[in-house]
């Protein structure tokens, strides 16, 4: 009994054939409203269009989903028949094998068979129901039976719908079963088996809060051990892991997509299961000096696969083997003798080791030879997203210029001995001369090198906020004494004596009191002030003042008093928002601002000017990882121009220079500068201005807090992929 193939068709025609006895079971089968009555394919560039040819106008699209690993695109026709009286169709068209159609009860699914995975797009076009599918690996444009591009809504600008409900169940048979209820029966699904992990995306969809989470499940029994649940850019993705031998399906019943991962159970008695060893059925052999043939035709009745023996095996053999896999039972034997095998299907050719390789290396020299004879084609390849430079090191054809390269493939594995190409870079083709078989594997090699660049845009957003206060506090305080200048007695008497004190605020100011320095009555206001320490400007704003005199009768005595203060409360916020479209693996660059001239002395004496930048500037190199997400390389610098010195102004700098992975659509803060001052500044006079209260005539005071937040974010977007031109 042969095992059914993990991932593979099998598996859906026996849950369709399952569905379809219990349809026929019931008191009266279901009547179809429309039926698929034949399926014709063509090859439109390096696209493939299928039309599937229906007895009635579709209402609405098929549901649809597509899996890597097989490579396969599934459609579902609800309330549908299958009226091309058989269920499997050969096309062989691009990368298109065939077709299977199944029916089960009112449903039935036709599957796509590819030879890689693609994407694919459909649409309705009179009776007929148009899939085409996009051969050179980039965004399916639906098309018309005339081959006419289908508008289509722009599914960017189409309202994401949320998923409504997940939930894990465990089946009869130990199988994990996820079920998905979707926001309607068009959502597009991509299921892909990775590893020991399924991954299921739900495109153009959103999840909301309440299922984004991991559901640990390995206490169910079943292969699944963990479901993890979250958004992906644009789409969302369930991750889901299991364990063990598995095999996994998908089917969709209107707005309910079910995954069931089922156990396998290994089968002793097959070779080609299981993690390695032998895995026949045990037998037991006990021949003595029995010819080799005669034990290897036991093994082939034991074994069933059909054994061809050379007739250069000959011999007699004497074994005894007990309870031994049979598989290592014949291992044992070809080692005894001297034996090798070669397996083909089901066929296995035993002969000896040197035959089976002069076999193989005569093969090799007739195919060689052959390759010498065969005659030689030409074609033409135009590369529509590659430059013929990127082509010259793999080709071997070396550096050259604009017009022609000849190169032979003497020393390269794309082409033959006999081959050449001509690089004409001004009409980027290739002018390619070998066997078929050569030409082949170079078309090949095009088709996967020669596609178009994804392209990121990549958004920055650098926020600094600052947030300040500033207080200041002064005094002028003065005195003046104009009797002298008014013909009075100057100063102060001391005691009984003639002996007179005079006050003023600096030393020509006492000499204007007591009448030592002449000719100097304009200066007797200013110098008669001995405390100045006014309050400080902030920003350039002056602080005010308040001022007050105290005075003698004859108004020839004075006391002057000035009070000043200045407070300032300041907040901002400076928004910087740079963004760059690249290529994948480019190096992008963006950057604005000013260059500040400096006078440098040269090595002859003389000065020159030379230019520094203050700019803000982005560098950035992106990767797009296989799962959807972008590795950035992020060099962020945002200068500006500082304060004035002797030297010129200086530069403040503000860097990050980082590797990120952030997921498409998604946004990072890269880093964070956080600073805060708190200064206090006092000039006083000693002693006096220790003085409470008083002490504030005889000092200034100033407090400055100032507190400077720098963020910055990145977010990463993958564009969408253009329309891809057929060949």
């Amino acid at each position: 009994m042969t095992r059914v193939a993990r991932y593979g068709l099998p598996v859906w025609l026996a849950q369709f054939a399952a569905a379809l006895l219990l349809a026929l079971a019931g008191p009266a089968a279901l009547a179809q409203d429309n039926a698929i009555e034949s399926i014709t394919a063509n090859q439109q560039g390096s696209n493939v269009v299928v039309n599937i040819a229906m007895k009635h106008a579709p209402a609405k699209l098929p549901i649809g989903f597509s899996i890597t690993n097989p490579a396969r695109i599934a459609l579902d026709f609800g309330a549908t028949a299958n009226a091309t009286g058989k269920s499997a169709q050969d096309i062989n068209l691009g990368d298109v094998r065939g077709v299977n159609v199944v029916q089960a009860g009112e449903r039935t699914r036709l599957v796509l068979n590819l030879k890689r995975a693609l994407n694919y797009a459909t649409a309705i076009d009179g009776n007929s129901v148009i899939v085409t599918v996009e051969g050179s690996g980039g965004v399916a444009q639906a098309v018309n039976a005339s081959g006419l591009p289908v508008a289509k809504p722009d599914a960017a600008q189409a309202p994401r719908q949320a998923l409504r409900d997940l939930d894990f169940r465990r089946g009869a048979n130990g199988e994990g079963r996820i079920v998905v209820d979707l926001p309607n029966s068009q959502v597009a699904v991509d299921v892909r088996q990775v590893g020991n992990q399924v991954l299921v995306d739900f495109l153009n969809t959103s999840l909301p809060p309440a299922l984004r989470r991991r559901l640990d499940v390995t206490d169910f029994g079943t292969p699944v051990t963990r479901v993890t649940t979250a958004p992906q850019g644009g789409n969302v993705r369930m991750t889901i892991d299991a364990h063990g031998l598995w095999e996994q399906s998908v089917y969709q019943s209107d707005t309910q997509l079910v995954v069931d991962v089922r156990p396998v159970k290994e089968d002793p008695n097959k070779l080609a299961q299981g993690s390695g060893g032998y895995r026949g059925e045990k037998v037991t052999f006990n021949f003595q000096n029995v010819e080799v043939r005669a034990v290897l035709q036991a093994i082939a009745d034991i074994s069933g696969i059909n054994i061809i023996t050379s007739d250069s095996v000959s011999g007699n053999l004497t074994l005894r083997l007990k309870e031994v896999p049979w598989d290592q039972a014949l291992d044992v034997v070809l080692q005894a003798k001297g034996l090798d095998m070669r397996k083909n299907g089901n066929v296995m050719w035993i002969a000896p080791k040197d035959e089976l390789l002069t076999k193989e290396k005569l093969e090799l020299e007739q195919r060689a030879q052959i390759a010498e004879l065969e005659p030689l084609r030409s074609e033409v390849f135009q590369l529509n997203y590659q430059k013929v430079d990127a082509f010259r090191t793999m080709l071997g054809l070396g550096a050259g210029g604009a017009a022609a390269n000849t190169g032979t493939g003497g020393n390269n594995s794309v082409l033959s001995k006999r081959g050449s190409v001509i690089a004409d870079a001004r009409t980027n083709q290739l002018f390619v001369t070998d066997i078929a078989a050569k030409i082949e594997d170079l078309r090949k090699l095009i088709l996967k090198v020669d596609v178009p660049t994804k392209q990121v845009l990549i958004e920055a957003r650098l926020v600094e906020a600052n947030d300040g206060f500033s207080r200041t506090l002064g005094a002028k305080l003065g005195f003046n004494d104009l009797r002298t200048l008014r013909g009075g007695d100057s100063g102060y008497q001391l005691g009984n004596t003639n002996n007179r004190l005079a006050v003023g605020g600096n030393y020509e100011g006492v000499g204007q009191v007591t009448g030592q320095a002449k000719g100097a009555d304009s200066n007797g206001y200013t110098n008669g002030q001995f405390i100045n320490l006014p309050a400080a400007g902030i920003n350039g704003v002056a602080a005010p003042s308040l001022a007050f005199s105290l005075f003698s009768p004859s108004a020839n005595r004075f006391l002057n008093l000035e009070l000043s203060a200045l407070e300032a409360d300041g907040k901002g916020q400076i928004i910087s928002s740079p963004r760059v479209l690249t290529e994948d693996k480019h190096v992008a660059t963006i950057e604005q601002g000013i260059e500040l001239p400096y006078q440098t002395a040269t090595s002859s004496g003389a000065t020159a000017i030379t230019f520094k930048k203050a700019n803000l500037r982005l560098e950035v190199t992106p990767q797009i990882t296989p799962d959807g997400n972008v590795v950035l390389d992020v060099d962020v610098s945002k200068d500006s121009k500082g304060d004035q010195t002797p030297a010129g102004f200086a530069i403040n700098n503000q860097h990050v220079n980082t590797r990120t992975m952030i997921e498409n659509g998604g946004t990072v803060v890269l880093g964070g500068i956080y600073q805060q001052t708190d200064r206090s500044n006092t000039n006083k006079v000693p002693l006096l201005g220790d003085v409470p209260l008083l002490g504030y005539l005889f000092k200034n005071t100033g407090h400055e807090t100032a507190k400077t937040e720098l963020l910055i974010f990145i977010t990463p977007k993958i564009v969408a992929d253009k329309l891809a031109t057929a060949r």
